[in-house]
């Protein structure tokens, strides 16, 4: 079986900056009992992704290109850039932002039940 991704725009997602394209490679309406999300997710220069908090789920953010910032909870605010995993374990808060002017930032999401 094929199937096609799914794109979506989203406009301050999750309370962040500027905008990012979505390409849903399950989709969003899928009957999955274990995965709620894997896409791939494009921030738009100095856009962002606003924190928020995963509940019985885990996240890991394997970041394709683009460089930008990740935090986890109150720890300070890392540096990302290709190759980079980040990992957003139960209960954790999260943030990513964008941090070039010209460039994107390519983040591929999967978000799980753990």
């Amino acid at each position: 079986m094929v199937t096609k991704t799914i794109h979506e725009h989203r406009d301050q997602m999750r309370g962040g900056k500027g905008s990012a394209e979505m390409y849903h490679v399950i989709p969003k309406d899928s009957s999955s009992d274990t995965v709620r999300l894997f896409s791939n997710i494009v921030l738009n220069p100095l856009s962002s992704i606003g924190r928020h908090q995963h509940v019985g789920e885990t996240e890991p953010f394997y970041i394709i290109s683009g460089e930008g910032l990740f935090q986890v909870n109150d720890e300070p605010a890392v540096k990302i850039g290709p190759g980079d995993v980040c990992m957003i374990e139960p209960g954790d808060y999260h943030t990513i932002e964008n941090t070039s002017a010209t460039e994107q930032l390519s983040i591929m999401a999967l978000i799980y039940k753990k």
